[in-house]
């Protein structure tokens, strides 16, 4: 995601060029920068993005998709390539996403206004309330929130606030003083690590936790957000404003014992997602404390990340093997970035960045609305083209429930803005 500077083009060549983008095929290689040759991302304006298609492609593929998904006691997790259906997995404890298609139904419900949506999504987020008592894991924020958070919010189930003051309970009991972070894994589960286990993605659970402060849970919960959100840019980042994936601290002293990885190419690797994971999260954090730390800092690793990207701004799924013609891309580490961009966007100090910001969050957008990432016409998914964990042998070149969900979230957020900019 870094930037090389190039000659503004007349409209028509634009989209030439994002027309060759779209036909250049899905490797890494065909597309990647060196450190030493920047894309100038602000300066590229694909095509006239218009948000009003690309949530009628996404409203499209779910009328297609939800007569398919009828056993409320699973949820759409993938779909393999050269298929088209979603493969279905149980709603369990130890399976992390859960949430992600009831929010995409709340999404699409705020969207549109359609209240089927809303049943709909009532229906598939009422079926798993006993996960609020999760423990084993940190997962618990992925699960209850895109669910639970966002039919309290967008379909005023104020019925669901215990719920998830419940929920925020169980996450805050995974908080390791010693360390200062929550505990992501259990050690049974990920015997590699011995000790007290912290990796990326565990930031986008402490959403959670601020709005249970803010919704007369603990006052506490809020305190260890930001301790953790503190500790993680202290010990999980290089100077480079690049992240490793899993830390294993020491449970006592807290001391840093190892940096590794779990789905990225190698412990040194810059796996994409996870760098996407900590762009979101320092973006939200700074958007629930306003502490100018933390907007610093999520301007710093955003800009490093956009300055890894390809042109078609869809990250291979780890950058350390970009260079390799036969690497899959991840487009759920594009959606995730395309969301936070957006609320970025409107949280920065700076014009340049908010400029930057927003119309990189579009051309993020156009791309992956494209016919070479787009599931219409191929699959029931919004987006193709996923890599959940290569490095485990796992959902390499698929379409994924969690790219869907940040993907509707970015264009829900995209259409927002542009309203309230309408009205200035």
């Amino acid at each position: 995601m870094k930037p090389f500077t190039i000659i503004k083009f007349n409209h028509f060549i634009i989209k030439l060029l994002f027309l060759s983008l779209i036909l250049s095929g899905t490797s890494c290689n065909r597309s990647v920068q060196t450190n030493n040759t920047k894309l100038n991302v602000s300066n590229i304006d694909f095509i006239n993005l218009d948000v009003n298609t690309l949530i009628k492609d996404c409203e499209s593929q779910l009328n297609k998709a939800t007569p398919k998904i009828t056993d409320l006691s699973k949820h759409p997790r993938f779909i393999e390539t050269n298929k088209t259906e979603w493969e279905q997995v149980p709603n369990d404890k130890l399976i992390w996403t859960s949430g992600f298609y009831p929010g995409i139904l709340w999404y699409m419900y705020d969207i549109t206004g359609n209240k089927k949506w809303k049943n709909e999504a009532i229906k598939r987020t009422e079926v798993f309330e006993d996960f609020k008592n999760i423990t084993e894991h940190h997962d618990i924020g992925f699960m209850m929130f895109p669910a639970y958070g966002k039919g309290f919010q967008i379909g005023n189930k104020h019925e669901y606030k215990d719920i998830l003051l419940t929920s925020a309970k169980s996450l805050a009991s995974r908080f390791n003083e010693n360390v200062g972070t929550i505990k992501s894994w259990c050690n049974k589960m990920h015997p590699r690590w011995k000790q007290h286990i912290t990796i990326i993605d565990n930031m986008l659970n402490l959403e959670l936790l601020f709005w249970s402060a803010k919704n007369g849970g603990d006052p506490k919960h809020y305190d260890i957000a930001v301790k953790h959100a503190e500790t993680t840019m202290k010990n999980h980042f290089r100077k480079d404003y690049t992240s490793w994936h899993v830390l294993e601290y020491d449970s006592i002293t807290g001391n840093v014992l190892n940096r590794h990885t779990k789905q990225g190419y190698a412990d040194n690797s810059r796996w994409s997602r996870g760098q996407a994971w900590g762009v979101y999260g320092y973006t939200m954090i700074y958007k629930e404390t306003k502490d100018e730390k933390f907007l610093k800092f999520a301007e710093q690793i955003t800009n490093k990340y956009l300055e890894q990207l390809p042109k078609d701004l869809v990250p291979c799924w780890d950058f350390d093997v970009a260079n390799n013609p036969s690497e899959e891309k991840d487009a759920s580490a594009a959606a995730i970035v395309a969301s936070a961009l957006l609320d970025l966007s409107e949280l920065t100090k700076s014009q340049d960045n908010k400029k930057k910001y927003y119309q990189t969050a579009k051309n993020m957008l156009a791309s992956l609305g494209s016919k070479k990432y787009s599931g219409v016409g191929k699959t029931d998914s919004f987006l193709i083209h996923s890599t959940g964990a290569k490095s485990l042998g796992s959902e390499i070149d698929v379409a994924l429930i969690y790219a869907d969900y940040y993907y509707i979230e970015a264009l829900c957020r995209l259409k927002k803005i542009e309203k309230k900019n309408t009205k200035v």
